[in-house]
């Protein structure tokens, strides 16, 4: 195992929270799924930060990839069961397959159809976030890091341009206040 893999894997299975969403995921029966963005981010910047108490995450992202079946309804009964199973965690459930029906609405422009969940986690906003994880039968963890994991272990936010506009990603810097929380985060701004 690589050595920024097994650091990641470390980190993940220290953290009992998160290891009991990826279980609950795992139980939903997905074929495609993970658990990432900025959960999986503020778990590794806290650990990094040497942080007794972690960041609540503002929401638990469960991704999964179904192009077969595209109805809302099926992202919020599954959000319903994971919220039953950890009422604790602020959860929120997206088919990828699914994000152009509504991207344009939600943020200004269209967007292509996704053709798999790795390729919707590479268009995820920074480099930093656009990883997750998963949990198979066996209790292996998988990492898919379309980008790599350096900014993420290395604490640097960057845009990703696959998708986020410069103004997007500046106003994601704003709100998120990432130096304040993690004071090693280096910021690059365009």
């Amino acid at each position: 195992m690589r050595a920024d893999v097994a650091q990641l894997a470390a980190l993940v299975r220290a953290t009992p929270w998160f290891m009991a969403a990826l279980r609950a995921g795992r139980d939903l029966g997905l074929a495609q799924w993970c658990i990432g963005a900025g959960a999986l981010r503020n778990l590794v910047w806290d650990a990094l930060h040497g942080y007794a108490q972690p960041t609540a995450p503002a929401d638990v992202d469960l991704a999964y990839f179904c192009a077969e079946d595209l109805d809302p309804a099926r992202d919020a009964a599954l959000q319903r069961r994971l919220q039953q199973r950890c009422p604790s965690l602020p959860w929120e459930v997206t088919n990828q397959a699914g994000v152009h029906l509504w991207f344009e609405a939600h943020f200004g422009h269209a967007v292509a159809p996704l053709k798999s969940l790795d390729e919707a986690v590479a268009t995820w906003p920074e480099p930093a976030t656009a990883v997750a994880v998963w949990l198979d039968g066996d209790d292996a963890l998988h990492v898919i890091a379309p980008h790599g994991l350096a900014d993420l272990l290395g604490m640097r936010i960057r845009r990703n341009p696959v998708r986020v506009c410069v103004e997007t990603y500046q106003q994601r810097c704003e709100s998120k206040r990432y130096v304040e929380r993690w004071p090693r985060v280096v910021v690059e701004m365009e």
